[in-house]
This record gives C-alpha cells, sequence and structure tokens, in this order.
C-alpha cells in the first residue's frame, strides 16, 4: 500500500476532495441549509434531553461535522447530538454527579471525550466488528425502550410539573401523583407544539402539493416545521409574557462560537474515569452502530459503500471535538442523515457547510431564544423519537425466532425499568449466552444417498439411501470448545445404535474451523471408535481447516481416511454395492 493510499484511507477527504467541482458544491450548499434548518431547534432539544444547557447543543453539532468530513466515509451522514446517546448522556452524568466528584457540565465533556479515544483507538485497531455484539433484536428493544424513556423524561418540560428519576419505576409514579400540578399555560404551550408539529409531519407537504406547490418547496416547507414553530412559540412567548406567568423558558444564551473546554485536572479526576468508563463504551458502542446503520443503509441507495473502521475513527475524532468544544457525546443522527440525504448532499463537505450555518447562528440569532420555551423543545423532542419506538418488532420476532425475542424483551423491559445501561449491558450479555447455547448444541443429521444423485441430505427429511456399515453424520457448525463433548456424545449414541456398523464419516461441509479443545475431542472420538474396531474418516474438508489440521499430528494417527468428497467416502467405505 502507497503512502498516499495510507492517507485516504485514514482521510477520504484527500480522496473526494480532489473531485470536489462546481455542481457538488450546489448540491452540498443547498443539503447544508435544509439541515441547518433542522438543526437548530433540534440541537437544542437534545441539550435539554442531556440536561446541559441549551447552547450545548450548538456547540456539539459544530466541530463534530467539520471533523467527521476529514475521516468519514460516508457521503450524507449528518453527525450531532442524537436522542438515545443524549438520553444515555444525561443517566451516565446524573450518576457521577451525585457522587459529588465533578460537575454537570465538566462530567459531560470527559463523557464526551472519553468515548472518543475509544472509539478512535478501536478504529486504529480496525475493531469495528465489536458492533456486532450488538444483535438486531437487542438494538431495536433498547431503542424503542429509550424512545419510550425519552417521551416520558420531558413530561416534567411538556406539563410543567417536577419529575425526577431515569425509568419509568420513578417517573411513572411521580407523574399520577402530580397530575393535579399541571401547569396550564405550559402545558397549552407543549401539547399545541406537539400538535403543530404531527400536523406538519404527515399533512403540511401533501396540503401544500395540492394548492399547487413544488415537490421541492413542499418538501422544504415540511423539513422547515419544527424551525416555524420555534419561532411561533418565542413570538407568542414574548409578547405574552409567559415567562412572568410561570412558564419555562430557555433564557440567555451565551452569544459567540464554542470556546475550547478543557475539563480540569485533579485528584478526582481517575476516579470520574473510571466511572465513565463502562458508560464511554456503552454510548460508543450504541452511536457507532446506529452511525453504521444509517451509513449502510443510504450508501446502498447510491451504490456506495462505508468503511466501519473509518466511521469509528471519524466519530471518535467527532467527538474529541465535541468534547473539547463545549458539547456532549455525539453520533451520526437518523432523521438530521436522511434529511442531508433527500436534499442532496454529495460529500462530506456539506456538514461542513452545516456547522457555519449553525456558527451563524451562535454568533447573531441566540439573543433570539431567551423567550423560546422548554416545553416547546420538549415537544420538538417527544415528536422526533416517536420514529424510535418500533412495538411490530415483537410480534415479528416472536414468530420467528423465540430465543431472540427473549433477548429483545429483556432488555426491553430491562431498559424501561433499571436503566438504559443495565438493559443494555443485559441484551448484550443474554445475546451472547444465547449464541453459546445454540452453538454448544450443533445441528448433526444422519445422511444418506439421494438416489440416482451424489447429493446427501438428512435421513429424517428425505427418501435416501444408507448401508448398515456405514454411519455418515453431518455436523452443521464450526467446532469449538463449546460443543467439543456434545460432538463426542452425540457420535457415541449414533454408533451404539448401529451394531454392524464398521464406519464413521464426519461430513464437515458445514464446518468453519476447529479450535483446539474441538481437535483434542476428535481425538479421543478416533481413539474410542478404534477401541471399539471402528474406523474414523473425513470427508470434504474446506482448505481452511485443512491446512490447520496438517499442523497437527492428527492426520498422521487417525484411524482412516480423509476424503476430498462425501460420495466418494462412502461408495469407498461400503464397497461395491449400491447404498
Amino acid at each position: 500500500m502507497t503512502g498516499l493510499t495510507a492517507w485516504q484511507r485514514w482521510f477520504p477527504i484527500l480522496d473526494w476532495g480532489r473531485r470536489y467541482d462546481r455542481s457538488r458544491l450546489a448540491a452540498d450548499g443547498v443539503a447544508a441549509a435544509v439541515v441547518t434548518l433542522m438543526l437548530i431547534p433540534q440541537s437544542l432539544a437534545y441539550a435539554l434531553l442531556a440536561g446541559l444547557p441549551a447552547q450545548a447543543g450548538l456547540y456539539a453539532s459544530m466541530a463534530p461535522l467539520v471533523l467527521y468530513a476529514l475521516m468519514g466515509s460516508s457521503s450524507s451522514l449528518a453527525v450531532g447530538p442524537a436522542a438515545v446517546t443524549s438520553l444515555m448522556t444525561a443517566a451516565s452524568v446524573g450518576a457521577v454527579v451525585t457522587q459529588g466528584l465533578v460537575s454537570y457540565t465538566e462530567a459531560a465533556l470527559w463523557l464526551a471525550l472519553l468515548s472518543g479515544a475509544l472509539m478512535l483507538a478501536m478504529g486504529a485497531a480496525r475493531l469495528g466488528f465489536l458492533a456486532n455484539f450488538l444483535s438486531h433484536p437487542v438494538v431495536s428493544g433498547f431503542v424503542s425502550a429509550s424512545g419510550l424513556l425519552i417521551a416520558a423524561s420531558q413530561l416534567k418540560h411538556l406539563l410543567g410539573i417536577s419529575l425526577q428519576g431515569d425509568t419509568l419505576l420513578h417517573l411513572l409514579p411521580q407523574l399520577a401523583r402530580q397530575l393535579e400540578r399541571i401547569h396550564l399555560a405550559t402545558a397549552l404551550m407543549g401539547l399545541g407544539a406537539v400538535g403543530l408539529l404531527l400536523l406538519a409531519r404527515k399533512g403540511i407537504k401533501p396540503a401544500l402539493r395540492r394548492l399547487g406547490a413544488s415537490s421541492m418547496a413542499a418538501d422544504l416547507a415540511a423539513k422547515a416545521a419544527p424551525v416555524t414553530v420555534l419561532l411561533l412559540s418565542i413570538t407568542l412567548a414574548a409578547g405574552l409574557q409567559l415567562a412572568e406567568h410561570g412558564v419555562r423558558v430557555v433564557g440567555l444564551v451565551p452569544q459567540g462560537m464554542p470556546p475550547l473546554t478543557l475539563p480540569s485536572f485533579s485528584a478526582q479526576s481517575l476516579d470520574v474515569l473510571k466511572e465513565l468508563l463502562v458508560p464511554a463504551l456503552l454510548i460508543s458502542l450504541v452511536g457507532f452502530v446506529e452511525s453504521v446503520s444509517v451509513g449502510q443503509s443510504l450508501a446502498a441507495r447510491r451504490r456506495e459503500r462505508i468503511d466501519p473502521d473509518a466511521e469509528l475513527r471519524a466519530l471518535g475524532l467527532s467527538n474529541l471535538g465535541a468534547g473539547l468544544s463545549g458539547g456532549f457525546p455525539v453520533t451520526g443522527g437518523f432523521s438530521r442523515s436522511v434529511v442531508n440525504f433527500d436534499a442532496g448532499a454529495r460529500t462530506p463537505a456539506a456538514g461542513i457547510f452545516t456547522a457555519l450555518g449553525l456558527a451563524f447562528a451562535a454568533l447573531f440569532l441566540t439573543p433570539w431564544l431567551y423567550h423560546l420555551p422548554q416545553a416547546t423543545l420538549a415537544a420538538t423532542i417527544m415528536v422526533a423519537v416517536l420514529t424510535l419506538v418500533d412495538f411490530s418488532v415483537f410480534s415479528r420476532t416472536w414468530r420467528y425466532a423465540k430465543a431472540d425475542f427473549t433477548a429483545l424483551l429483556l432488555t426491553f423491559a430491562l431498559t424501561l425499568l433499571a436503566g438504559v445501561e443495565v438493559g443494555l449491558v443485559a441484551g448484550v450479555g443474554v445475546s451472547v449466552l444465547l449464541l453459546l447455547l445454540r452453538t454448544s448444541r450443533p445441528h448433526i443429521a444422519t445422511v444418506g444417498q439421494v438416489p440416482g444423485t451424489e447429493h446427501y441430505r438428512n435421513v429424517l427429511r428425505h427418501e435416501v439411501i444408507t448401508h448398515p456399515a456405514v454411519l455418515s453424520l453431518r455436523v452443521d457448525e464450526s467446532l469449538y470448545f463449546a460443543n467439543a463433548r456434545y460432538l463426542e456424545d452425540q457420535v457415541a449414541a449414533a454408533v451404539a445404535r448401529q451394531p454392524a456398523l464398521r464406519h464413521v464419516v464426519l461430513q464437515c461441509s458445514a464446518i468453519n474451523d476447529i479450535d483446539a479443545s474441538a481437535l483434542e475431542s476428535l481425538e479421543t472420538i478416533d481413539q474410542r471408535l478404534r477401541a471399539a474396531g471402528l474406523q474414523l474418516h473425513l470427508s470434504e474438508i474446506k482448505g481452511p481447516v485443512m491446512d490447520r489440521l496438517n499442523r497437527t499430528d492428527f492426520l498422521r494417527h487417525l484411524s482412516g481416511r480423509v476424503f476430498l468428497s462425501h460420495h466418494q467416502a462412502v461408495l469407498t467405505l461400503a464397497g461395491p454395492e449400491p447404498i
């Protein structure tokens, strides 16, 4: 690999930047304008969800976009605060702050820096495959439960009441006790914003098309609806002086660019890092899975591809940037990335232009946010997370795989009742245990010859021919420590059922690997069969598996033979009579 190719692998901007032209500039500029309109209210809302000042959302949406453009491999992914990672941030930071080790804002900075460092290190080590341990049922259960938790957590802002806690066990009893304390003006503002946002999402585009608006204009109006609701709320709150009547508003938002924020180092810093290490790892994995899922689905629509390891590095750099500029953990968001794609973004430069738009807002528009009701931001969050909740996955998973349904239900229930970290860790743990359970008892089929062919199929499913002196077994799983003893038991049981047996043939067509424990079990099986006057034979061993076996003494001591094809093995061992 040449030096230039290596640099391009780490910094894809060196590749697409050389081909950047005026047409791409125009497309990226239009996409950036649309995404900027969407991100202004969304970033403020997610800062509120994370328990941070509103400006932290703007800060977390600038530097990460620019840094992702340097190292990211997706042409459409838009990086910034996201609903699930913001909820996880609030839960993780809140747990540390209650111990009195550090302030809330500083803990969020440490969390972003630690997440960024972990992602960057995993990307450099090419560990993108670790995300595979988050199975789809686990992710679905976690995201759906997180969506419900997010919606429940915003009820305090939407209704003007006081709710503490981060699980439904904490929130729902408090909500029931405080229904009579709902602040009417706040509730009217919040529920009105929810209604307008839902109406805009479902009906504004078709309505404008019926009135003769072009498809592009109607689409832009639908995407700009949150900004319109935001401006309407500010106008009402300022005109009616709702803050004086108990409606909570954002208040003073500092005007200017993100500051350089370096967490202070003290004797307690190591304790803070220890407390945040596991949450940072979980946020990194969830953020990475979300980003890669969105990036791959969008890339497939343009016949492009993304590099998971490059995405890890890019997200790591983005989180480091968020931590050093007053933000909190970020990831590639689904809604903003889809909007970026649909608006025509051609390269990651669209993210740079979006960051410039947000910088303009931070420099000149923040004074206008003073009267923005927190209920409106809560409404923005609640409407956005509706897309996260998917109850249909429960019925689909139940019909297809009961074991996966167990992981899905456990993750969903524990996330709601015990918290996001407990739910996610439990879901991953159950998925790994189910995988070990499935592979520890592999399907082992007794096979026979389909008449008139060289094909061998399961004797329980097909009309096949067998021979009393030959037992053909097909192991449908790689062999490793968890299933090695099971294979010994199954071979012994099958041999005991055939008194006229002389040869046992293991068909290895589905075996992709044999570890040291399984090799020892094969040696044990061979010794037991030899002691009983039988021979063990292997057929259809794959090349990589054969290469490893050739580095041992097993094949040299094997009582039987190794056959290239199963048909050849059975014909040779059964003799001249057809089987």
